[in-house]
């Protein structure tokens, strides 16, 4: 019997403020052992979205694991080998992306901004939640995948899939 190494996956946004910080969080915790998640950004904020961090603290993560890196980190060749790269806002799926050693999968998994909401502190803090939620929901269809039973071009049509299951506003079908 092979054991076979957790798959590592990898979410890019432009900033690694709220996003992509959200989504490393949410497939460590959910992902049952079977994913070793990590973050990263384009042009990073060099600091975590204060709102990110309350929200992830009010649904009990451990916010002192988290901080905004740049993709750079993860592009060199001691890095963790990628499986999985998904881009998690428009801006860094349009940009050039750095040579991932290994040919890693990648799919876009568009979430709107949370920092670029405005309003009352409860209207930021629901958009913040919607985007936890959009994130979750494709996450949660991406860790029940059967890995083992799909090729490659069918895994690639369903990750394609699960970043086309929002509307515009992040909103899971």
């Amino acid at each position: 019997m092979t054991v076979r190494r957790p798959y590592n996956v990898l979410f890019l946004c432009t900033g690694n403020s709220a996003r992509s910080v959200m989504a490393e969080a949410i497939l460590n915790r959910d992902g049952g052992g079977k994913f070793v998640a990590y973050s990263a950004g384009s042009m990073p904020k060099g600091e975590v979205h204060p709102e990110t961090l309350a929200l992830l603290k009010r649904l009990n993560y451990d916010t002192s694991v988290f901080r905004s890196k740049s993709w750079d980190e993860f592009a060199k060749p001691d890095s963790p080998p990628l499986d999985f790269v998904f881009t998690v806002c428009d801006n860094a799926a349009g940009e050039v992306c750095p040579i991932w050693p290994g040919q890693p999968m990648t799919a876009h998994w568009g979430v709107p901004d949370p920092p670029l909401a405005s309003g009352s502190a409860t209207d930021i803090a629901r958009t913040f939640a919607n985007a936890y939620g959009a994130l979750q929901n494709r996450i949660g269809l991406f860790v029940n995948l059967p890995f083992e039973g799909l090729d490659r071009l069918s895994l690639q049509a369903r990750l394609n899939t699960i970043g086309r299951s929002g509307d515009r506003n992040g909103n899971v079908a």
